[in-house]
């Protein structure tokens, strides 16, 4: 049977395609970030969707970006073979829509937009680079589900490559039953785990760079708390912190202590801050053998736990909560759940 996951999806095992006449309409969504090429497809399915296929793969193309204002040529060919990957999957189970997006790697570089032409002419996919704005936006409509009648207000950030987005949204009535939340204001900081693991990433495996990072994430939140007043407002109550991103996760993983990573366990997962803080000083305190060794981090990752720490530290300095939610989703969620509601709209658009 395949997954059904009535708020959002993410990774799964392809699901065998249905026979053409009985096979719901299938959607998908691509994301090409600074560091990951992820591909999602799925079919609407009560209360949310079904993964039918999915694809991960580490890319790196924002290697060296920082330094020369240029995506390299290893870099691209490393995305160019993973797009190839999801181009094949895609010819193999035609879908109804797709979306395909880059993220700030492609934002950054001056030629960014003529490897996204050299991906169309080889692999005919057609990526848009979308605006920080945009990435704050989907990263809210996937993680819409999480919210609760009892929030008023909820802060989301999410960590990425190479930049971390955060968003203050204002929760309405209805919040969590299909009523969309609003963003009041959003701001995208270009330091990622990728930049950061460029510039001082051995340093963050040492007490005193680690939290020079910190100081320095925490400096321009500041800026952003004294714009919307979001310390007075979590004073006031009725606020719910939220993360997405890898780093965000692995907290999770680790303080539930899980032998190895289970998104249905941590997805949605209300962890007491105070555990997540815990978590982070048993990552800091593993080294880069011991990180590499650890079944929610791995080899690929070493280099970028660490910094994606030091920002969530910042975001903790700055926003002290009592809780955490955890979302394992991120801009395809967003990108599936536009595109069903869109879909879903069509026949009452036609009938008017």
């Amino acid at each position: 049977m395949p997954e059904m996951l009535p708020r959002c999806a993410t990774d799964a095992p392809p699901e065998r395609p249905a026979r053409a006449e009985h096979a719901p309409p299938a959607f998908a969504a691509l994301d090409l970030g600074t560091n990951n090429c992820r591909l999602l497809i799925a079919a609407p399915g009560p209360g949310g969707f079904r993964v039918l296929d999915s694809f991960s793969r580490i890319v790196r193309l924002g290697e060296g970006l920082a330094q020369t204002g240029h995506l390299s040529d290893t870099a691209m060919d490393r995305a160019a073979a993973a797009l190839r990957a999801c181009a094949d999957k895609l010819a193999r189970r035609p879908v109804r829509r797709l979306e395909a997006v880059a993220t700030e790697a492609c934002r950054r570089a001056g030629n960014g937009p003529a490897f996204l032409a050299r991906i169309a002419a080889e692999t005919g996919l057609r990526l848009r680079i979308i605006s920080a704005r945009e990435e704050a936006e989907l990263a809210m409509e996937s993680c819409a589900p999480l919210l609760e009648t009892e929030d008023r207000r909820a802060l989301l950030f999410d960590i990425g490559g190479g930049s971390t987005e955060i968003a203050w949204i204002r929760v309405p009535p209805g919040a969590g039953e299909g009523v969309p939340p609003d963003l009041i204001g959003y701001v995208s900081l270009p330091l990622g785990v990728v930049t950061l693991a460029e510039r001082a990433g051995q340093d963050c495996f040492t007490e005193r760079g680690f939290f020079e990072v910190v100081d320095e994430v925490a400096a321009h939140l500041a800026e952003f708390d004294r714009i919307h007043r979001i310390g007075q407002e979590i004073r006031a109550g009725g606020v719910r912190l939220m993360g997405t991103s890898g780093t965000v996760t692995t907290l999770a993983g680790v303080a539930m202590a899980l032998p190895r990573y289970r998104r249905p366990l941590v997805d949605g997962k209300i962890l007491d801050c105070e555990a997540a803080d815990l978590a982070l000083g048993d990552l800091f305190a593993l080294g880069r053998k011991g990180l590499a060794e650890h079944p929610c981090v791995g080899p690929d990752r070493v280099e970028f736990v660490l910094p994606g720490c030091a920002v969530y530290a910042a975001i903790r300095r700055v926003w002290p909560t009592p809780r955490l939610t955890v979302a394992d989703r991120g801009l395809r969620e967003g990108m599936l759940t536009r595109m069903m509601r869109a879909e879903r709209a069509a026949p009452r658009r036609r009938g008017r």
